[in-house]
């Protein structure tokens, strides 16, 4: 069973249990862990209140004729995503209905092996799409703000690999748009603490993806940017305070990058376990590094290959990957093999360094 679908069902049990205990569970309720950690019920409760999705299917589908219909009716090329899914797995991409019946086969094992749910959603593939989130908080009022938003188009096989805020790139009036739209989406379901509205940014169209009702990763960016302890926050609307900033209130300054740095060979990106002989963690202005790692620390085969976060913050975007390229060259793992090479080539790449490249560019550049 799949560490990922294990962790959401038990956070979900988590919430739902200490709820009625009478205890307070730091985080959202379970009916929103419920319906929006379904793609289709997310997507379906997103379209009744009228906000922009990508065209596709209105619930799940698990016949090949159905999806070639919707298909047809949509235009290829489209992808097929597990409902239950993330990380891409049980996700294909189907360019004719010529092997329809062969991928939605492959992708319903793949799902019901990973998340126990077969279950698969149709959409338009977008062909030159940008990853931008945007992470919101609510309390128990029903005041909702947004901490503005991240890019996270830098990715390998749907995994991402670099995040950073705010993302570059985009005209003030689809930011705009974008932050009203993710407020929207959390204002509907009278959503509490912390949780990340996803989109697909495509030029000036923008469509909602899914809502990962969590603090994830990627939250140091924006936590360095706005100055708001994400973490402090969550417990604080936990235990009943209402939120402490009005929109208004909510600025950021800079900008932050963040790399995560995962044990695993970074040319076959196949992991890497084992003890670290020396570990040193880079350091000075606008660098921080959220790790558990320490020398003569073993690293266990049994998890995600991600053993630390190391970001970047200064006044603009040059500066924040200037400044991770410096951290990167001092940072030491020795024992195993990290991703840290792949890091410093993506900071130093010209495209990435314009900004604004599309979730492809990556495994483009890898000639994956």
């Amino acid at each position: 069973c799949n560490k990922k679908f294990e962790a959401k069902n038990h956070y979900r049990h988590c919430s739902n249990k200490i709820g009625k205990s009478g205890f307070k569970f730091i985080g959202p309720k379970s009916e929103h862990i419920d319906l929006m950690g379904d793609k289709i019920q997310a997507l379906e409760y997103v379209r009744k209140v009228g906000l922009p999705t990508i065209p596709g299917s209105n619930g799940g589908v698990s016949d090949a004729d159905e999806a070639a219909k919707i298909a047809k009716k949509i235009g290829y090329p489209v992808i097929m995503k597990a409902s239950a899914g993330g990380g891409g797995r049980g996700m294909r991409l189907v360019e004719s209905k010529k092997n329809i019946e062969e991928l939605i086969q492959s992708a319903q094992m793949e799902a019901k092996a990973a998340f126990a749910d077969e279950r698969l959603l149709i959409e338009k593939y977008i062909k030159k799409p940008r990853h931008v989130e945007v992470q919101v908080f609510g309390d128990n009022f029903g005041n909702v703000v947004h901490l503005f938003e991240r890019d996270c188009s830098i990715q390998r096989r749907h995994q991402k690999v670099i995040e950073e805020a705010p993302a570059p790139e985009i005209d003030p009036a689809t930011r705009s748009a974008l932050l009203d739209t993710a407020v929207a989406v959390a204002k509907a379901i009278s959503y509490k603490g912390a949780g990340t509205v996803e989109f697909v940014l495509s030029d000036d169209e923008f469509f909602f993806i899914e809502m990962n009702t969590r603090v994830q990763v990627e939250h140091p960016v924006t936590e360095t940017i706005t100055g708001i302890d994400l973490i402090k926050e969550q417990i604080l609307i936990a235990s009943g305070r209402s939120l402490r900033y009005t929109q208004d209130q909510v600025e950021f300054r800079g900008h932050a990058v963040e790399c995560r740095i995962n044990a695993e060979d970074p040319k076959n990106f196949l992991p890497c376990p084992g003890k670290i002989n020396q570990f040193h963690a880079p350091g000075g202005l606008g660098v921080r590094v959220d790790s558990h790692l320490y020398s003569g620390y073993s690293i266990p085969p049994f998890y995600d290959s991600m053993i630390a976060k190391l970001i970047t913050y200064a006044p603009t975007r040059e500066e924040a990957l200037k400044r991770m390229e410096v951290a990167l060259d001092e940072m030491i793992i020795d024992g195993i093999k990290t991703n840290i090479p792949l890091q410093k080539e993506i900071v130093q790449d010209t495209n990435f360094a314009v900004g604004g490249v599309n979730i492809h560019y990556l495994e483009k550049k890898l000639g994956l």
